[in-house]
C-alpha cells in the first residue's frame, strides 16, 4: 500500500472495533472497501503477526504510531 488514510483512535475500545470504525469511515468518503490495515503491534495484545479481520488483512508495521491505524486498499 503506497496510499492510504491514517486513523487515530485513543479510545479504549478493542483493536478490532477501532479497525471496523475506521473501515467503516474509509468506505463512506472513498467509496471503496479497505483490504489492508497496518498498524504498530503494540495496539493489540498478542504476537506481532500479520492476521485476517474478515476481509482486511492486518499486518504489524512499527513505523505506524501507536494509536495511529494505517488503512487502505492493498496493492496488487
Amino acid at each position: 500500500m503506497n496510499t492510504g488514510m491514517l486513523w487515530w483512535d485513543n479510545s479504549t475500545d478493542t483493536p478490532g472495533t477501532k479497525i471496523a470504525k475506521a473501515a467503516a469511515y474509509y468506505e463512506k468518503k472513498y467509496g471503496r472497501k479497505p483490504t489492508l490495515v497496518m498498524m504498530n503491534p503494540r495496539m493489540w495484545d498478542g504476537e506481532a503477526e500479520t492476521f485476517q479481520l474478515g476481509k482486511i488483512t492486518v499486518r504489524p508495521y512499527r513505523n505506524v504510531l501507536n494509536g495511529h491505524i494505517w488503512i487502505g486498499i492493498a496493492d496488487e
